[in-house]
């Protein structure tokens, strides 16, 4: 069965080249570029994972993240952040405010395909 992942990131260039990256690996893509409509996204659609921006208008990642947790269904999807904030005590904050991963950008081909292969198994 086809694995789905759940983009959200408000960079059209980013999305696209997350899209591709993933369709190479047979991985199936829904896209949204707010976090306002994850958790309803997440509900209805059912995604296996979640690849989440941490910077977005309106609503932060981390809010996105808390209220897709929040919600009573879908439980436990993975939520990998990806963002630019690399500094130290980036991730531990970022980890704390519930994503279960983080990808530092610029995204490296390789470290992201094998850490959505490593929470969608």
């Amino acid at each position: 069965m086809t694995k789905m992942v759940l983009i959200v990131e408000d960079n059209d260039l980013n999305l696209r080249l997350f899209e591709d990256i993933l369709a190479a690996e047979g991985i199936a893509t829904l896209s949204a570029t707010s976090g306002a409509v994850v958790a309803d996204m997440a509900r209805e659609q059912r995604p296996d994972l979640i690849l989440m921006d941490i910077q977005l208008p309106e609503m932060s990642g981390l809010e996105a993240t808390r209220q897709a947790q929040r919600s009573e269904e879908p439980a436990g999807i993975p939520i990998i952040a990806i963002t630019a904030h690399a500094l130290p005590g980036d991730e531990r904050r970022i980890r704390a405010g519930g994503c279960t991963d983080y990808v530092a950008k610029p995204v490296l081909i390789d470290t992201l395909v094998s850490t959505v292969k490593q929470h969608l198994n």
